[in-house]
């Protein structure tokens, strides 16, 4: 009982570090979704093309961080006649580039991560773009005729929710209308909804790997006695530790915390967090939608694009010597005091309950009811040239 509690008063410690930058990133990035129409990204993502792609990661930036919902999208996308290429390029950079990741990142880690994340996860999508363009081709065929099956994975709802205010005035504007505020509380609510479960199940096996594996085990397992095999190592074995935590969205980085703390190279943490789209529910829902051979191929891709986007920013930080001589990741002991912290948690915990009371008021638990439901949409076949 005591090494549970000790474990579980390291979750809470790290959830109430984070709390009020989860409300603050959720809120972003439901202000962006309320302004931008899903329906204006498809049109938007016809090619692989380098514009294309850049344009693919600011709406993948400016989307939901939950990893099933933005499989589902990108899949979406690429039924809707978006090119298949960009439409995973948005889906990468849809967990690894939002708000709320390079916030937590900064508050657990340090800002030099969250510069990493957000210059390692173009390099990520133009790795993948490369191996597509080189690979891709042979496994087409089949990955549009099981896409366009329709197979159900998870939040499809919630992918395919699409209440944005396209219309009426400046973007402040439509922000600030009464249907702006209902378009924005519901992005709020149903993001939360979405990925609850890996925040906490990320905070769980965080708080226990911190309580209980001793320091000595991650050093022996991370090489830290051989620097040089260590920057290589790392960045292999992250995304191995990310497929087997079954962890994904911004739920990982309490996790990537522990490891930074434990002896992880840099590289190795930022591999680590790039990899919540290669966890294992997630490669299931890939053989779901695209067939067993293109989930296959999606992995090996991934895994090697993460990996070598990871090692890049490595050697590139290194140079610049920005890599962190310390390895003090915000990794406490629960204790509420009335610091920065909690009049900060206090003030955004506010703003959550009123975006929530504006949901409940707006039907909100219809929608919530039908997250992971497959929505009901015309069966067609895209004719775009998409590989």
């Amino acid at each position: 009982m005591h090494y549970m509690l000790h474990a579980l008063s390291m979750a809470f410690a790290m959830f109430w570090e984070i709390l009020w930058a989860l409300i603050l990133g959720f809120g972003l990035s439901a202000i962006v979704q309320a302004v931008v129409g899903k329906e204006q990204m498809t049109k938007l993502l016809p090619d692989e093309s380098p514009k294309t792609l850049a344009i693919a990661c600011v709406l993948g930036a400016a989307s939901s961080s939950c990893s099933y919902a933005a499989v589902a999208l990108a899949r979406s996308l690429f039924r809707k006649g978006a090119n298949f290429t960009a439409a995973i390029g948005f889906m990468l950079a849809s967990t690894n580039l939002v708000a709320e990741l390079g916030i937590i990142m900064a508050i657990l880690l340090c800002w030099q991560f969250t510069l990493a994340e957000f210059l390692g996860g173009p390099v990520m999508v133009a790795i993948l773009a490369l191996l597509f363009r080189l690979f891709l081709k042979r496994h087409m065929v089949e990955a549009r005729e099981q896409a366009d099956r329709g197979v159900a994975g998870r939040m499809e709802g919630h992918a395919a929710m699409d209440m944005s205010v396209t219309e009426g005035g400046t973007i402040w504007q439509r922000i600030v209308s009464p249907k702006g505020f209902t378009a924005i509380s519901h992005y709020f609510a149903m993001d939360w909804a979405a990925v609850w479960l890996d925040i906490g199940g990320g905070l769980l096996i965080a708080g226990a790997l911190a309580a209980w594996v001793p320091a000595t085990w991650w050093n022996r397992f991370f090489l830290t006695n051989h620097p040089q095999l260590a920057k290589w190592w790392g960045p292999i074995v992250g995304p191995i530790v990310a497929v087997l935590s079954f962890v994904c969205s911004v739920g990982n980085v309490p996790l990537a915390a522990v490891l930074w703390n434990g002896g992880s190279s840099f590289g190795g943490v930022i591999a680590f967090i790039f990899a919540d789209l290669i966890v294992l529910p997630v490669l299931n829902i890939y053989r779901k939608y695209y067939g067993l051979k293109m989930a296959s191929f999606l992995f090996v891709t991934m895994f090697a694009s993460m990996s070598a986007a990871a090692l890049a920013i490595e050697f590139l930080f290194q140079a610049l010597h920005l890599i962190p001589r310390e390895r003090h990741a915000r990794i406490v002991e629960a204790a509420i005091t009335m610091n920065y912290t909690s009049v900060l948690n206090i003030i955004f915990l506010a703003v959550a309950a009123l975006l929530l009371w504006r949901f409940f008021r707006t039907g909100g638990m219809e929608m919530l009811r039908t997250m992971n439901k497959m929505p009901e949409e015309p069966r067609h076949r895209a004719h775009a040239h998409a590989h």
